[in-house]
C-alpha cells in the first residue's frame, strides 16, 4: 500500500529515489503490467498553488501512479505539517513556521522527517532514460520550443549512446492538434513518453490522451526540462541547488519569472501556513 502525505490537498508518495526508480524500473520490464498505462508527477510549490485553485488538476495530480516532491519548499511544507499542532497559539505556530523555514539552507536532514528527498523533473527524467535504455524501452519527446526536442534526443542519445528515442515533436497542447499527436506516437511504438508543455497543460494533455497510446507504459510531464538537457539553458550551480537556492539563479537569469518566484517563496509558505 501507498505510503502518502498530503499538501494542499495533493498527494506525495512517502518513498525515496531509489525506491521510485525501482517501481518505475518493473513497470518497464517486458510482459508486466501490459494493460497498464502509469503516470509520474513531480508537483512543486506553483503546481500546488495551481492545484489549489482548479479542481481537475488537483484530481488529475491525485490519481497519478506515482508522486515525487520536486521543490525544497515541498519538504519544508511536509515538516511543517508534521510540526505545527492544531492547538498551538499563533504565536507558537508563527514560531515553529519562521523557524522551519530558516532552517532550509541550513540543514535538508531537519526538513527531510516525512518526505525523504527533493528529485527535480530534469533528474528524475534523466535517470528513467537511463532505465530505458537498460531496457531497451522506446522513448518519445513531446512539446518545448521549436527544435527543443530534437537537441534534447541529441544530447540524451550522446549520454545514453543505446538509448532508443523514436519519436520527438513540439506540437502544443491544443486539443484540434491531439488527434496527430497519439498518432505520431503510436507510430513510435514509444513505452516512455515525456510531455513538455508545461503545468497544468501537460498533466492534463496525458489525462486526456494516455488512454489512446497502445504501447505506453510510463507518461511523465517534465516542464522545462527539454531546455535544461538541451542546453537552451543553464541550471543554477549545484550548491545553490542543495540549499533551496535555486530560485534565486533562476530570478538572477531571468527577471521576467518574478512573479512565478514569488508564488513559490513567499505565497506558497503563507498558504501552507494559513492550511489547517
Amino acid at each position: 500500500m501507498r505510503e502518502k502525505v498530503k499538501i494542499l490537498g495533493v498527494n506525495f508518495d512517502k518513498i525515496t529515489s531509489k525506491d521510485a526508480l525501482e517501481k518505475i524500473s518493473d513497470w518497464l520490464s517486458p510482459g508486466i503490467h501490459l494493460k497498464k498505462r502509469h503516470v509520474v508527477v513531480t508537483p512543486n510549490p506553483e503546481i500546488l498553488l495551481e492545484a489549489q485553485k482548479d479542481d481537475k488538476y488537483r484530481r488529475i495530480l491525485n490519481k497519478a501512479d506515482l508522486s515525487i516532491p520536486d521543490g525544497i519548499g515541498v519538504l519544508w511544507a511536509s515538516k511543517f505539517r508534521k510540526i505545527a499542532n492544531t492547538k498551538d497559539s499563533k504565536l507558537k505556530k508563527c514560531s515553529k513556521w519562521f523557524v522551519s523555514l530558516s532552517m532550509i539552507p541550513i540543514s535538508k536532514s531537519y526538513i527531510r522527517t516525512e518526505l525523504p528527498e527533493r528529485v527535480t523533473g530534469v533528474d528524475l527524467m534523466e535517470k528513467i532514460c537511463k532505465l530505458a535504455e537498460i531496457k531497451g524501452s522506446k522513448v518519445f519527446l513531446l512539446g518545448a520550443g521549436k527544435g527543443i526536442a530534437r537537441r534534447t534526443a541529441e544530447k540524451l542519445m550522446e549520454k545514453y549512446p543505446e538509448l532508443l528515442i523514436t519519436g520527438v515533436y513540439a506540437g502544443t497542447p491544443k486539443q484540434k492538434h491531439e488527434k496527430k499527436i497519439r498518432e505520431l506516437i503510436n507510430a513510435s511504438e514509444a513505452e516512455v513518453l515525456f510531455v513538455a508543455y508545461g503545468a497544468p497543460n501537460q498533466e492534463k494533455w496525458i489525462e486526456r490522451n494516455i488512454k489512446h497510446i497502445h504501447t505506453l507504459k510510463v507518461a511523465m510531464g517534465v516542464g522545462g526540462s527539454f531546455d535544461f538537457i538541451s542546453g537552451e539553458k543553464k541550471r543554477a550551480p549545484i550548491v545553490m541547488q542543495k540549499t533551496g537556492l535555486e530560485w534565486l539563479y533562476r530570478l538572477s537569469k531571468q527577471p521576467s519569472r518574478a512573479k512565478r518566484i514569488l508564488n513559490a517563496t513567499v505565497v506558497f509558505p503563507i498558504r501552507v501556513f494559513k492550511r489547517k
